[in-house]
């Protein structure tokens, strides 16, 4: 039995003659926190919201729970919790007030709420006017009604835009618990990409409609080509010498040698052959691409 949560194959989508998700084939496992990053503009909306059945995909390419989506709509939907661009809140209700309302909408025991206002972390706000909230606890009580049917799988379309620092860290920690804690299988989109790799086990990049490259996030990092940075004295004679012994050197400044970092061991060689040649090595360390220089590799020539 697969263990897909979410599976497209080739999905293609098109508003009018703009094709806008383009042979889109996401993978995302049960248990984790895929991140599905992109600029503004890319097509990450659209996509949760044909995974949401809110646009009508062609027929066989979108699965939820290993089942074709528009044959099985009311099932999967029932097992899966949204946000999408705003929470649906009630400004002139409190949060409890709000919850409870789904909570009889959905026929769900009214007690549910008072659990969710804790796990969201809204308990001392529990009667306050959602109207009054800050934009990260209106966010927060859009999780807990997402939450009230107790899905399996959660899509969170940007759910830190606009927050401040302390809105965005309240959400990430909620979205690690919420998979960690509570078994709970999360897609998020954002643009974010520092918070991505924070949180996310898995990434999809997708730009223009196109995904660019799917896989863990240590996958991703593995793209990346880490360098070496020596900081010695006389860099340009002591460049000379790696040379002579076979290095090839990136850059080379006053007092800064960079070459291609290959292995724990053979810096130490390279530090051993520089020190007992009478250089004055003051650092040596590997620099590694962040995600978000690693984004802009995979996507500037797309």
């Amino acid at each position: 039995m697969s263990d897909l949560i979410i599976e497209t194959r080739g999905l293609n989508y098109y508003f009018g003659t703009q094709k806008v998700v383009d042979d889109l084939s996401l993978k995302v496992k049960k248990g984790s926190i895929y991140g599905f990053l992109g600029p503004n503009g890319a097509g990450k909306t659209t996509s949760i919201k044909i995974l949401l059945n809110l646009l009508k995909s062609p027929k066989d390419t979108v699965f939820l729970f290993g089942k074709e989506i528009n044959s099985n709509r009311i099932a999967s939907l029932k097992r899966l919790g949204a946000l999408v661009e705003q929470p649906a809140i009630y400004a002139h209700m409190t949060g409890r007030e709000n919850l409870v309302n789904r909570c009889m909408l959905l026929n769900i025991d009214k007690a549910k709420s008072t659990d969710l206002l804790e796990l969201v972390g809204l308990s001392d706000a529990a009667n306050k006017k959602a109207g009054k909230y800050s934009l990260g606890m209106k966010q927060r009580l859009g999780i807990a009604l997402a939450l009230l049917s107790d899905p399996e799988l959660l899509l969170l379309d940007e759910p830190t835009n606009g927050l401040d620092p302390n809105g965005i860290i309240e959400i990430r920690n909620l979205m690690i618990d919420l998979a960690s804690k509570h078994g709970k299988t999360i897609l998020v989109s954002s643009h974010l990409l520092s918070e991505i790799e924070r949180i996310a086990s898995h990434v999809g990049i997708i730009n223009k409609g196109k995904l660019l490259f799917q896989g863990t996030i240590n996958e991703l990092h593995d793209l990346s080509k880490p360098t070496l940075e020596i900081e010695v004295q006389n860099a340009a004679q002591a460049a000379s010498l790696l040379t002579e012994n076979g290095y090839e050197l990136i850059a080379t400044t006053e007092n800064k040698i960079s070459l291609l970092f290959k292995s724990a061991e053979e810096n130490g060689k390279i530090n051993t052959l520089l020190v007992q040649n009478g250089f004055i090595v003051t650092s040596i360390y590997q620099i590694r691409k962040d995600l978000e220089h690693l984004f802009l590799d995979i996507t500037k020539n797309n």
